[in-house]
């Protein structure tokens, strides 16, 4: 069966992004990543910086900065956080991306959004610690931070907010339709992998 929206997952340095866009781009499908934000806000009536705020520190439960945006705007807004404003047009957009169809969903939770949809391909993009340190200085380059550090961090994050947004394990195999080690096979393969199931072969 063809698979008209797919959503990655990935781990900080697998390369994941890259592999999603590059499907996209063979598929001839829309990629939405960052302009996932962008939807957020103008469908929430929240500011770009108040959702990419929400994006950065929602993860940390307990923290300050998690404290306030999932409190902040409560009176404003008849009893409802800024943060889940953030989700509820999170899920809306993402469900209408879905909708649209032949289209490539980077994060966010949009494997489990969009858990009940047949046509959906839910795939998770990892690799081994060494892939991904070369990857990330590659393409990022060097910060004050130690790069194992940014590593664990990025990961902690993604781990705790999908934890929290959807009640289950961010990674684990049972998630996914798909999980591939970028490192082993190499980021063409994926790309190539992800684009035969999408049509059905």
């Amino acid at each position: 069966m063809k698979k008209s929206v797919i959503t990655v997952s990935r781990e900080f340095g697998s390369g994941g992004r890259t592999v999603a866009k590059l499907a996209a781009e063979k598929l001839g499908y829309d990629f939405y990543d960052n302009e996932i934000i962008l939807k957020v806000a103008k469908e929430s009536g929240l500011s770009q910086e108040i959702v990419e705020k929400y994006d950065e520190y929602a993860t940390y439960k307990n923290s300050f900065l998690y404290s306030i945006a999932m409190n902040a705007g409560a009176d404003a807004y008849g009893g409802m956080s800024f943060a889940n404003q953030v989700q509820i047009a999170q899920i809306k957009i993402i469900k209408d991306l879905a909708e649209k169809g032949n289209c490539v969903i980077v994060g966010r939770g949009g494997d489990y959004i969009l858990r009940d949809r047949d046509d959906c391909l839910n795939v998770f993009i990892r690799a081994d610690m060494e892939f991904r340190k070369n990857w990330v200085l590659s393409h990022y380059g060097e910060t004050d931070k130690k790069i194992e550090n940014r590593l664990k961090d990025k990961d902690a994050r993604r781990k705790v907010f999908y934890r929290s947004f959807t009640m289950r394990e961010w990674g684990m195999c049972s998630n996914y339709h798909l999980s591939l080690d970028s490192g082993v096979i190499g980021i063409e393969k994926c790309v190539d992998i992800i684009c035969d199931l999408a049509r059905g072969n």
